[in-house]
């Protein structure tokens, strides 16, 4: 497994887990895309060390409104919009903590800064050369959620 592969997997694997707990919602992962853009909901992280990455968790806003109403036991419709920006900020946030912990004793041990949010449409990313991205679509039949790791 290459150095991309076992960083996304993870990153991915902590996602499922976080989300899993927090919501009870069981996601998978659907492909790797390499190039795949944002959602217009954003959350992110830098993550400090020997090997700084940067950790992007993006969805549609309807997926997070249902992750959130399971998370709260509130019906969608009742969800908040700052609620879903408080959650998907704490995915992104015990995604990185959940990582944090199993690449602790390798050179990609890393301290957590504050989770930003941004949000827009048609949102993309243009990184130099020589960075490596990892893309991974997670979801379900109804739910879908992008992490997107650099370094």
């Amino acid at each position: 497994m290459d150095e991309c592969d076992l960083l996304g997997s993870v990153f991915s694997d902590a996602l499922i887990e976080v989300i899993l707990t927090c919501t009870g919602v069981s996601l998978n992962v659907l492909s790797r895309e390499p190039d795949a853009g944002f959602e217009h909901m954003l959350a992110a992280m830098n993550l400090n060390g020997k090997k700084s990455e940067m950790l992007f968790i993006s969805s549609k806003k309807s997926d997070m409104r249902l992750l959130c109403s399971k998370m709260i036991g509130a019906l969608p419709e009742e969800v908040a919009e700052d609620e879903i920006k408080d959650i998907l900020g704490e995915f992104v946030n015990m995604t990185a903590g959940n990582a944090k912990l199993r690449l602790s004793d390798t050179d990609y041990a890393f301290t957590l800064s504050p989770p930003f949010m941004i949000e827009g449409e048609k949102m993309s990313l243009s990184v130099k050369r020589n960075t490596h991205v990892s893309s991974t679509l997670i979801g379900n039949d109804r739910i879908t959620v992008k992490l997107k790791l650099l370094y």
